[in-house]
């Protein structure tokens, strides 16, 4: 048998027990877990903005080279 059948086979049939033998996590999450979401997504988003800001004469100078006729 090909070892990557074997292996799609294995994890397949994992995925599947996991789905069919599930429990009740008793769990919730907690009011700031929102917060603390909006925030990391809010730092990505101005770290990749100021990022983008500090670089931007490399990026321009990147892509017109890519994209000119030569």
């Amino acid at each position: 048998m090909n070892k990557s059948i074997l292996l799609r086979s294995l994890f397949v049939s994992l995925f599947l027990s996991v789905l069919v033998f599930q429990q009740n996590a008793f769990a919730y999450l907690d009011p700031g877990t929102g917060s603390y979401i909006l925030q990391l997504a809010l730092a990505f988003l101005f770290g990749a903005l100021f990022t983008i800001k500090v670089f931007w004469n490399k990026i321009k100078t990147f892509f017109t080279q890519l994209f000119s006729k030569k």
